[in-house]
């Protein structure tokens, strides 16, 4: 099957963007990707998403030639992978033969303090010239909506909690601040809720995009092209180019099941990847196709943009703190993420989840045991998804061939 035309346009529209960075003047921001991006958009602020790039090394191989460049400086090589790559880069010696260029050196590094190690990371970002770290707090909360998916787009206040959103508005009212100060930018509250008003827009497109792969039988299209078809728009939210990338997905993948399409004629087992992608090896998506007739048809990537985004209100700071206070809680967080991914496979109908679990594992047992509880095997995949040192490709698709012929074909 030919590659979905709006994954091809995503792709080439993001290589572009990426080139023109190098052109600009002022200020850059590296932003982690639950970071409220928003903010930078309303002020003009370009900044490049941190796990985003890490994902370009990763396709590109070379993320063992970055983690060698940790190494050398005695940082450790072996701890969130994911957010060190851009560290890394930072070091890198030839950046000219780097992915796309290479990374442009940021000004401003923004992330969530989500644990020990990640706060040494940015630490050390911090600690470089002409570049501040401006860090978020990572809240809790006792109490635990059910079924926060229907309650987030306009009863967020009651899903999250006012304190958990007091919080997250004074941090950032002094975000703005700390931006207005340090960059000259002003911040517009009219720009502000243009960018929010565009972010629903885009969202609401990808929503109607899940529902519709998930009731199409057979899938009409690879993870592999739905994965930059809403995230590349993703990280451009807030435009009208992202709004429009999102319609053209939708549309596209409409078509598609119109026409009866399939990414696997002989459909006969339907499975879901709960984890970041594996971007050292994204042809394992398709691998078990043609031996198993085994696709891919749920990724995280779409299924958050349809249920994790939309923040309607009259108050459209709060309405953003409300999209980011609980966001990790939504993918990584029990019972709040176990319970939507067990509702994600059953909407989906797969028949099989394999599960990627990281060193950084959270709330891993917990899905897991969501998942086989409703009836649903899953495997268990311990490795990180950008460095394939822990489990190369050859044995990560042994494990899931063995998996299929013993418990879902």
């Amino acid at each position: 099957m030919t590659r979905l035309a709006s994954a091809s346009a995503a792709t080439a529209y993001q290589k572009e963007w990426f080139a023109g960075l190098r052109a600009q003047d002022g200020p850059l921001a590296l932003v982690n990707a639950d970071a409220p991006q928003e903010i930078f958009r309303a002020m003009g602020i370009p900044y490049v998403v941190n796990q985003w790039w890490a994902s370009i090394v990763a396709a590109k191989r070379r993320t063992q030639d970055y983690l060698a460049l940790l190494r050398e400086r005695g940082y450790p090589d072996y701890v969130e992978q994911y957010s060190s790559t851009s560290l890394a880069s930072l070091f890198d010696p030839d950046p000219a033969n780097a992915p796309w260029g290479g990374l442009p050196r940021p000004s401003i590094v923004l992330a969530e303090t989500t644990g020990d190690a990640s706060r040494k990371i940015f630490d050390v970002w911090d600690a470089q010239p002409g570049i501040t770290f401006y860090p978020l707090e990572s809240a809790a909360a006792d109490d635990v909506p059910v079924r926060w998916w229907e309650l987030m787009p306009r009863r967020w206040e009651e899903a999250i909690g006012s304190d958990r959103l007091d919080l997250m508005v004074g941090e950032l009212e002094g975000l703005i601040r700390f931006l207005e100060q340090t960059t000259g930018r002003v911040f517009s509250e009219t720009r502000f809720r243009e960018v929010m008003a565009l972010v629903n827009e885009q969202q609401e497109w990808n929503r109607r995009t899940r529902d519709l792969i998930a009731a199409a039988r057979p899938c009409p299209l690879a993870v592999t092209d739905s994965i930059p078809s809403v995230m590349v728009p993703q990280w451009h939210r807030g435009t009208e180019w992202a709004r429009d990338a999102a319609r053209a997905f939708h549309d596209e993948v409409a078509a598609r099941i119109d026409a009866g399409a399939a990414v696997c004629e002989d459909e006969r087992v339907r499975l879901m990847w709960i984890g970041r992608g594996l971007w050292f090896d994204l042809d394992f998506y398709r691998r078990f196709q043609e031996s198993h007739g085994a696709v891919f048809v749920w990724s995280m990537y779409l299924a958050i943009a349809a249920d994790g985004y939309l923040r309607y209100g009259d108050d459209p700071l709060r309405a953003l703190a409300a999209r980011f206070a609980a966001f990790s809680d939504q993918l990584y967080t029990p019972p709040w993420s176990a319970e939507w991914y067990v509702k994600e496979a059953r909407n989906h109908g797969v028949d099989g989840v394999v599960h990627l679990v990281s060193d950084d594992a959270r709330g891993g047992y917990f899905t897991t045991r969501a998942l086989r509880a409703a009836g649903i095997p899953v495997l268990e995949l311990h490795a990180d998804n950008v460095d394939a040192r822990q489990a190369s490709p050859e044995t990560i698709s042994a494990v899931v061939r063995d998996w299929l012929d013993r418990e879902v074909c």
